[in-house]
């Protein structure tokens, strides 16, 4: 017997719940926001699995612990602008969404950029751009952000990133290797540098220069 959409999504909280993410905010938006709906018609069935999916343009969706953890990591509060460095099918910031003022998130690929942004249109998450771009550029004519979260790995994080970061601003990045092991970083921004803290083990599709040529 196959369970209800309403159990699926109940066991789905509680395992996260059981995983340590304990902020009721952050529980209550991806309780919110319907992940079957940011997925290919033939893997909805998958949604609320723990694990990546893949997405159009060799992307994924990242497993619903991280995206649970890393929002929850961000701290982000209701006056918060957010910066999104790899949309995806877009179910990260309409996470983010519920919790800030605003998102602005970039995608290097157009297909999905489109698609995201006329999803989040539909499903009524209204505060949230999509842009397509440079994630490693940033989005300095929207910039300074209050939190910026980056879903794909890179060496080192991108200077220009930290440049948009607001003073007592929050950053979170996978880095590492993309054949190897990543670390999820956490950095905030002081008023005389930086501060650092090196978080749990994830995998990421690595982050890319510069907008696709193609899709």
């Amino acid at each position: 017997m196959q369970d209800s959409p309403d159990n699926t999504r109940m066991r789905f909280l509680l395992d996260l719940r059981r995983r340590g993410i304990g902020d009721q905010a952050v529980l209550r938006a991806l309780e919110e926001v319907p992940r079957d709906a940011f997925l290919p018609a033939d893997m909805a069935s998958s949604a609320y699995a723990d694990r990546a999916l893949p997405i159009d343009c060799g992307q994924t969706i990242s497993q619903p612990f991280v995206v649970a953890y890393m929002t929850e990591q961000l701290e982000v509060r209701p006056h918060h602008r957010v910066l999104e460095i790899g949309t995806g099918s877009g179910y990260q910031a309409a996470v983010l969404s519920r919790l800030a003022h605003r998102v602005v998130s970039i995608e290097r690929y157009r297909t999905l950029a489109d698609t995201a942004q006329a999803r989040l249109g539909d499903l009524g998450f209204q505060n949230v751009e999509v842009i397509v771009g440079d994630g490693m550029l940033g989005a300095a004519d929207h910039a300074p952000f209050d939190r910026i979260i980056v879903t794909a790995a890179a060496d080192a994080v991108p200077s220009a990133l930290i440049d948009q970061l607001a003073v007592g601003g929050m950053l979170i990045a996978p880095l590492g290797p993309p054949d190897g092991v990543q670390h999820l970083t956490k950095v905030t921004k002081t008023e005389t540098g930086e501060q650092r803290a090196t978080l749990i083990p994830v995998r990421f599709v690595p982050l890319v220069a510069g907008k696709a040529q193609h899709l």
